[in-house]
Formats: C-alpha cells, structure tokens, sequence
C-alpha cells in the first residue's frame, strides 16, 4: 500500500473511533447537565468505558485470528448500524437506551481499536510514526469534535433522529478505505493457542509496567481537566449553539492543527522534544480553563481555551502515541499497543470521576488548577525517566534518535 493509502486508512479509521466517543463524552454530558444530572453522575457513565479498559484480554486473539481486514470490516459496519438503529428509536423520554447503546458503541469500537493499533505499528517505520501519528490523532480528534460539536448543534436543531443518521452517515463513510485493504492471514493455526494469554507476557518485559504508569500519570492531569469542560460551559450560561460552534467549527480547525503541529515536533526534533513541549503546552491550555473557572475573560477566554486545549493538547497526544507505538513489539503489536492504552484509559476513568468528584464539592477552580498541577507533573516525571533509561530497552534507541538515525 502507498503512503498515502496508509495515511488515508489510519486517518479514516481513527476517525471513526473518535466521532461515537466524542458524542458520548463531549456532547452527552452537556445534555445530561440540561437534564438535570449531578456532575458526580456525568462522571459515572465513564463506567460504560469499561471495554476500553479491558481489551487486552482479547487483544491477542485479533493480533493472531484473521486479517486485520477481517476484523475491521464487520467492527465498522456494525457501528455504522448501530446509528441508524438509534435513529429509528424515540429517544426523547429517557436515555437509558443512549447509556446502553454506550456500551454497544464501546465494546465495538475497543475492538477496532486493537486492529487499528496493530495494523499502525506494522504499516509504519519509526520515521513515519510522528508524521502518521499527527495523522491519526488529527483523525481521532476531529472525529471527536464533529461528535461532540456537529452532532449536538445538529440536535439543538433537528433532534435526537438527524443527529444519529448523521452519525450513521459518517461512519459508513469511514469503511470505504478498509474495502482497499489487503494484507496476508497472521499466525498458522499452530501457534495461536500460546498465544492466548500473550498479554501477561508482554507485561512482564523489563520496564513495560513502569513505563505504562508513566504514561498513565503524563495522561491523567489532561483527562482531569477535559472531563468537564462541556458541563463547565453550560453552567457558565452558553447555550448549546454556542458550545456546539465551540466544540465544532473552532475545535475541528484546532485539532488539526495540534495533530499536523505533534507530526512536525516528533518528526523535526525527535520524541524528547515532542514529548517535553506538548506536555506543557498541553498544561497552558488547562491553565486557561482555570483562569475563566475563576472569573477571568468570560466567553472570550473561554474561547481561547478551548482552541489552546485542542492545538496544544493535540501535540501533546501525537507526541506520546508516537511513544506508545515505537515501545510495541512487531511481533505483538496490537497486544502491546493495547496494554498501554488500556492503562491509558484506566487513567482517565480514574481522572474523570476524580473531576466529577472535586468539582461537584469544591467546585470547578479547584478541580481546573488541580489538573494544571498533575498534568505539568506528569510531563516532566516522564522526561525524566526516560532520559534516566527507564521503561522497555526497545524505547531507548527510538528515544536518544538512534533507531531515526539509522533508518
């Protein structure tokens, strides 16, 4: 496949994992503030996102059964389906049909995720991992941001049916790159049953567990502080079209810009670089959330906050997904991959109710300044376990930009 087929596939299918779980985390929860919801009960529906913290129990079993086509074609239709089924309901008295089809979405899309992942770290040479990871998370993100952007200014209009055939519509668009993928069967029969529980394995390499911790601390102050930026802002008084033109039009600009600016750091200045500047790049962004939490600059730097959290906090995801993928083994790749993002995602559950709990008691300044201070801790400790040797022996090369040397 062509390096633009790859990029163009990868774009496509982070895309597609970023626009239901952009609705379920960015839109949902405003709608559920207009319902009446605590911000402790916002926070709980992370609970739904179990999937995504659990996946490495299956991921073996996508890295050595099938394809990778074979799994995402089926994963990508079905999501697709999902949506339209939603629209064909009346959604309107409750939405404990939204929180089950969450679920659905979940299970779905954490599965994809494993054969996307994998699929990224056996396309790709380490010198494209910056540039394609740009690629990815500007996917991803601006998946995310017609999610929970489009969609809910679609709903402020139109209802709960359009925004789900919209929905529907967009992610059938994403399956047409996966009909031109080809690629040959994995593993022979014979050696798929060792394999099962590869995922224990892969953890006990020297300095994977610590360097999945890392990586979990780096990602918690930034998951504190996005938690709730879309009940933060209707409890700032704006109204939906507003957040949605936030969220939407002004994020999706600002993601991929933040996705093209973390491709650029990584591939210009190396993973040190990329890692150092996006981390607190990323910080400045939930420090700006803090001042309008306290009064500063109303809607303006609100605003500002929302494009700064999207560009930089964009840069910051690029730089630590390129990260995560040169730590995967080939041999393993949506196994290991996995580990590390399920651990990810276990972080973020963890912040998001953390969020949910600090803001709901002592409000959002606290909780805002709270993840400004964990996410500026978390950037550093990483660097400077890194530049100490710390984590996988097959990280250090890629990280001193030996293995980008040499290539």
């Amino acid at each position: 496949m062509t390096r633009s087929g790859k990029l163009l596939l990868l774009g496509a299918l982070y895309l597609a994992q970023g626009l239901p779980y952009g609705f379920f985390t960015q839109a949902l929860p405003v709608l559920m503030r207009e319902a009446g919801y605590s911000l402790i009960g916002i926070s709980a529906t992370m609970f739904l996102f179990v999937p995504w913290a659990l996946k490495f129990l299956w991921a073996p079993y996508v890295d050595r059964y099938g394809t990778r086509r074979q799994w995402l074609l089926p994963l990508q239709l079905a999501t697709a389906g999902g949506a339209a089924l939603l629209a064909c309901l009346d959604l309107s008295a409750s939405l404990r049909v939204v929180f089950i089809a969450l679920l659905f979405f979940n299970v779905l899309a954490a599965t994809q995720d494993i054969a996307t992942d994998g699929l990224a770290v056996v396309m790709l040479g380490p010198r494209e991992r910056g540039v394609a990871n740009g690629l990815q998370v500007g996917g991803y993100r601006l998946g995310m941001v017609l999610g929970g952007g489009l969609l809910l200014w679609i709903y402020s209009i139109a209802g709960w049916r359009p925004m789900f055939v919209a929905m529907a519509v967009l992610l059938g668009l994403t399956v047409l790159p996966v009909l031109r993928l080809r690629e040959p069967p994995h593993a022979p029969v014979a050696h798929r049953v060792a394999d099962r529980h590869a995922w224990r394995h892969r953890l006990r390499q020297p300095g994977f567990a610590l360097f999945a911790a890392m990586i979990c601390f780096y990602r918690f102050g930034d998951s504190m502080g996005a938690a709730l930026v879309g009940p933060f802002m209707k409890d700032t008084g704006l109204t939906l079209a507003q957040i949605a033109w936030l969220k939407g039009t002004l994020a999706s600009v600002a993601a991929l810009l933040g996705a093209a600016l973390g491709g650029w750091l990584a591939f210009a200045f190396g993973r040190r670089s990329a890692l150092l500047i996006g981390g607190l790049a990323q910080t400045l962004s939930l420090a700006l959330y803090a001042a309008a939490a306290c009064g500063i600059g109303a809607y303006p730097l609100i605003a500002t906050a929302c494009i700064a959290e999207h560009v930089l906090g964009g840069a910051a995801t690029v730089a630590v997904f390129t990260l995560m993928m040169d730590a995967a083994d080939r041999d393993h790749a949506g196994t290991d991959y996995t580990l590390l993002a399920c651990a990810t995602v276990i972080a973020q559950g963890a912040a998001t109710l953390a969020a949910g709990a600090v803001a709901q008691w002592f409000g959002y300044p606290p909780m805002f300044i709270a993840s400004v201070l964990l996410s500026a801790g978390g950037c550093l400790l990483l660097v400077a376990m890194l530049d100490r040797g710390r984590g996988p022996a097959r990280l250090r090369p890629v990280w001193r930009g030996d293995a980008l040397s040499a290539s």
